[in-house]
């Protein structure tokens, strides 16, 4: 089996831009096998790469800015990421970035990056409920992460 990890990403202050940190906290909710480890990592995405160590697949939930409608899923790579410079996270993607070149650098490897996404109603009210559209979809947000993590532990 591989070694996941999943990271929530996000300001739970700031509607929707909390999405991934809600979602990595009803996740841990559930029961998981021990070679996938969650955690809520809020806004700190810049020298984390030393979580990264022994991991081979690291999974981001946070919101995706494309334009398209609130609440549109997203299923990312990194290469699709870094190519698409529409397609940004949020101010958090590059950090991100950043930490996993750190982590090749001192480990010799990184872990593969797979971004699950919601695009944003509102991420800039103090507010710590989701928006509408983003609320609506947040179940289905939660499956695409569910099975994107059963996925890869056989991938």
């Amino acid at each position: 089996m591989k070694n996941i990890l999943v990271l929530g990403i996000g300001n739970l202050l700031l509607t929707d831009d909390g999405v991934g940190v809600h979602a990595v906290r009803q996740l841990l909710e559930e029961v998981w096998p021990p070679s996938v480890k969650l955690l809520d990592a809020g806004t700190f995405t810049q020298d984390i790469f030393y979580l990264f160590e022994g991991y081979e697949e690291l999974l981001i939930l946070d919101i995706v800015h494309a334009g398209k409608e609130p609440g549109t899923l997203y299923l990312l790579s990194e290469e699709q990421l870094v190519r698409d410079e529409s397609r940004r996270l949020s101010i958090h993607d590059i950090d991100l970035l950043d930490s996993l070149d750190m982590a090749e650098r001192l480990h010799g490897k990184r872990p593969r990056l797979v971004i699950i996404g919601m695009e944003p109603q509102d991420f800039t009210s103090w507010s710590m409920e989701l928006s509408p559209a983003v609320q609506e979809n947040f179940p289905a947000f939660l499956e695409l992460a569910r099975r994107e993590i059963r996925a890869r532990l056989t991938d």
